[in-house]
């Protein structure tokens, strides 16, 4: 028996807040995990896993989710309320993968130690790039009087597209991250699995909250 279109519909918003509740868990969750795991203040080193995680996994998860029909944490705050809140994760997250790199540059400074010989390194220094673009971009969108040149709707589609290849950057460069001789020593198993899964998982549910986001303007469009 086929399910009419209405029942299709709350089944598939129901599906899309139970995923949006685990991407929040699974971020904060994650971040949890590492900073327990790193143990910041021991060393140098430990806080550039935790700042990472915080920026790519919890900050960038939050800033997107906002926009969420189903899973935001603002739904009181009106449009305008909410793109400024994600501005302000954004920023914030570029602000700890910023502190981030420069704290394991100087890591590797104090043990002479080339810089950028993996492809972690690399990976993470693209994606620190580009969330600086990316944040230098959303003040266009927050005042568009800036650039009037150019059509809001492009501006805020050229911005969702760039937003999620950055946020795909940076779980790439975590997963990469725990691929690394210092995480593969201390979480295996199963647990190493399961950490693997964090990252993915978040950013299957942002790729489909961007994709959903434009169809639906879309469609909604003369």
């Amino acid at each position: 028996m086929a399910l009419s279109v209405e029942t299709e519909s709350r089944i598939y918003r129901a599906l899309r807040t139970a995923s949006g509740a685990a991407a929040h868990l699974v971020a904060l969750g994650f971040t949890i995990f590492v900073a327990v795991l790193a143990r910041p203040g021991s060393s140098l080193f430990s806080w550039h896993p935790v700042l990472m995680s915080l920026a790519f996994s919890f900050l960038m998860t939050e800033a997107l989710l906002v926009f969420s029909p189903e899973s935001s944490l603002l739904h009181s705050l009106s449009r305008k309320g909410r793109a400024r809140c994600h501005w302000a994760l954004q920023l914030l997250a570029l602000l700890c993968a910023l502190l981030g790199l420069g704290l394991v540059i100087l890591h590797k400074e104090q043990l002479g130690k080339a810089h950028l010989a993996t492809r972690h390194g690399q990976a993470g220094l693209l994606a620190v790039l580009w969330a600086g673009l990316q944040c230098s971009g959303g003040v266009g969108l927050l005042y568009p009087k800036l650039l009037p040149r150019w059509p809001l709707a492009k501006l805020k589609l050229y911005h969702a597209t760039s937003g999620l290849l950055g946020y795909l950057l940076g779980s790439a460069s975590l997963l990469l991250g725990m691929c690394s001789l210092w995480f593969t020593a201390a979480v295996t198993g199963g647990a190493w699995y399961l950490a693997v899964l964090c990252p993915i998982l978040t950013s299957l549910v942002i790729m489909n909250q961007v994709s959903n986001a434009y169809l639906y303007r879309k469609r909604i469009q003369p």
